[in-house]
């Protein structure tokens, strides 16, 4: 197992999990892993398909990620292929014959695919080693991207004989590990459930405001990173993406509303580097193995807390420090509970949704609140890598008086009114609509006159998602909920945030955000860092290949530090196996050389 660790993927150390998961597929003996983002899965079953006799065949759900993950072995000196729609027939044949001589130990498939009977009548006349079900809480109807296709799976022992089968996910509840478990049965399988945790990610929740605005802050902070921004509707993804580019800021759209052809010629421009914003849907992301991702931004809610913490999981899958931002607001709720009516499971999906909202409008620790939602502890006071944490959010001290008021405020206009009439009313201000029903005359008139309207409005939302408050879909009115007649009664006290943060503390977060980013790059040369990422760019094109196949930033920096200036030298940077150091050492030494003679 360490030979080949180091062999191939040039490292000395296993990953937590990673080792006693391999030796249970070298046991043939069933498993269920579930490791974050970044955790490193996918070579967990990639080791033992070498080091085991026959084929492994890996069910992956999306075209895109096969590809990413074979040029990856490719490049590494590994026999893997792919079949899938996207390839023509002759390609398929070659792949066919591969497979027929044995010349492979990788087969990445599509459910559908290996659900048809010419691909179950192939791989049933060769020897398989073992089978891999990546991405399997899609088996779930609990989880949060359900596929029918993948109920089928189930059959594979039946099908294939007494052969070993391995679930992999990053993201699956209880309730989902036990529909895994039980669609697959998976015979004494070990179990293994790494920490849901992401150490490096930074998260930061705030109300929509000004967008474009909030959004280009943000990419200024990040100016010359990667990153990915993630818009509900399609409609949204343009008009954001052509504001960015009259702002100069370059980008490419990317969802499902593009051809096929512009969609791959998106996604492969931002994963050889040529550009480094992609503005999306989330038809963008399950195939982006782009480890140097250093940010990810959601302008609304994605659909669930699994939704999330896949997507914000792209965010430094090489381990280093990478932030997370989402901005949302009351819109946004109706736009997903408009776009999931009717689906299959429809209740679940609605209640992971109002799960997330109280995610994002109550002010907690957002690591513990992600742990604690995938039911596993979280041990630490502070985890000092979020904006609650980080001390970004101020609390309000009074907020069981400011609660009372608005609740009573609700009650007052008889749970008939949506929240920004409500606002208004707190805030004294008397519109045509206010004066029209009397409600000037009402006692709540004017209670909250200090705040501005939409710091009004940012403690309802708060309020809705904490459950103190209901918002009825249809109209948008609201209504006050038992725990809301709690608050009345001085029972339980709500935690609220003040909406805005000053423009003081703005400027000694700017100071301290700084600070932690100059201590990231310390002892490393930013300038030589930059030049060997151009040359990285400039292979993966000459390969066709995403730059992160040649190397990732993890070892570019590694190279910056360090500054090998041999080959034996250059093999023992981080991530450079034996394959790497034969074709990329003599290249990456002379820009090395060349830096080092211009200083």
């Amino acid at each position: 197992m360490e030979e080949s660790l180091k062999k191939y993927w040039g490292f000395t150390s296993f990953r937590p999990f990673q080792e006693e998961v391999i030796q249970a597929f070298l046991e043939d003996r069933d498993t269920l892993t579930i490791l974050p983002t970044g955790g490193g899965k996918s070579l967990c079953f990639q080791i033992p398909a070498l080091l085991k006799e026959g084929l492994a065949v890996v069910i992956s759900p999306l075209i895109s990620l096969m590809k990413d993950q074979v040029d990856s072995l490719k490049e590494m000196g590994i026999a893997a292929d792919y079949l899938n729609s996207s390839m023509t027939e002759m390609e398929q044949r070659e792949v066919i014959e591969k497979i027929n001589s044995k010349n492979l130990k990788l087969l990445y498939l599509a459910p559908e695919r290996l659900n048809t009977a010419a691909m179950v009548k192939l791989l049933q006349s060769v020897a398989l080693s073992f089978v891999v079900i990546d991405e399997a809480h899609c088996i779930s109807e609990w989880g949060h991207d359900f596929r029918e296709d993948y109920r089928k799976l189930g059959t594979l022992k039946e099908t294939f004989g007494d052969i070993s089968v391995h679930a992999f996910t990053a993201t699956a509840t209880q309730e989902v590990q036990g529909d895994i478990l039980k669609m697959l049965k998976l015979a004494n399988p070990k179990i293994s459930v790494a920490s849901i945790d992401r150490p490096n990610l930074t998260f930061r929740v705030q109300p929509r405001t000004h967008l474009t605005r909030q959004i280009t802050d943000l990419l200024k902070r990040h100016q010359g990173e990667p990153g990915i921004i993630y818009c509900i509707k399609r409609t949204d993804v343009d008009a954001l993406s052509e504001q960015l580019i009259d702002l100069g800021i370059k980008n490419v759209p990317y969802h499902a509303g593009l051809s096929d052809a512009l969609r791959k010629a998106h996604h492969e421009k931002f994963a050889k580097e040529e550009v480094d914003i992609v503005v999306a849907t989330i038809a963008f992301g399950m195939g982006i193995d782009r480890s140097n991702i250093r940010f990810v931004i959601h302008s609304a809610l994605p659909k669930s807390i699994e939704h999330y913490q896949q997507e914000t999981g792209r965010a430094g899958r090489d381990g280093l420090p990478s932030s997370c931002y989402l901005f949302y607001g009351s819109g946004d709720f109706r736009s997903w509970d408009y776009l999931l009516r009717g689906a299959k499971n429809e209740g679940v999906l609605l209640e992971k949704l109002k799960m997330l909202y109280r995610f994002c409008t109550e002010p907690q620790c957002r690591h513990k609140a992600l742990v604690h939602y995938f039911s596993q502890i979280y041990a630490q006071a502070s985890c000092n890598a979020c904006d609650y944490c980080l001390g970004e959010v101020d609390l309000i001290e009074d907020a069981l008086i400011v609660s009372q008021k608005i609740i009573s405020c609700v009650l007052r206009v008889q749970e008939r009114f949506g929240g920004n009439h409500v606002a208004h009313i707190l805030k004294g201000v008397a519109t045509e609509n206010i004066e029209r029903w009397g409600h000037q005359k009402l006692s709540t008139f004017g209670l909250i006159r200090d705040q501005p309207v939409s710091s009004i409005r940012s403690l309802i939302e708060q309020l809705l998602g904490q459950n103190f408050l209901k918002r009825e879909p249809e109209h948008a009115t609201l209504s006050v909920t038992p725990l809301g007649r709690q608050v009345l009664r001085k029972e339980i006290t709500p935690i609220l945030a003040k909406p805005f943060i000053a423009v003081k503390k703005k400027k000694e977060i700017e100071r301290q955000r700084k600070k932690i980013k100059e201590t990231q790059w310390q002892e490393v040369d930013g300038d030589l860092f930059e030049r060997l990422r151009t040359k990285r760019r400039e292979l993966a094109t000459q390969k066709r290949v995403p730059a992160f196949i040649i190397f990732g930033d993890k070892t570019l920096r590694e190279m910056a530090q360090q500054k090998p200036l041999t080959p034996k030298a250059f093999a023992s940077v981080y991530g450079v196996g034996e394959k790497k150091q034969e074709a990329y050492a003599a290249v990456f030494i002379e820009v090395i050389e060349e830096y080092q003679r211009g200083r």
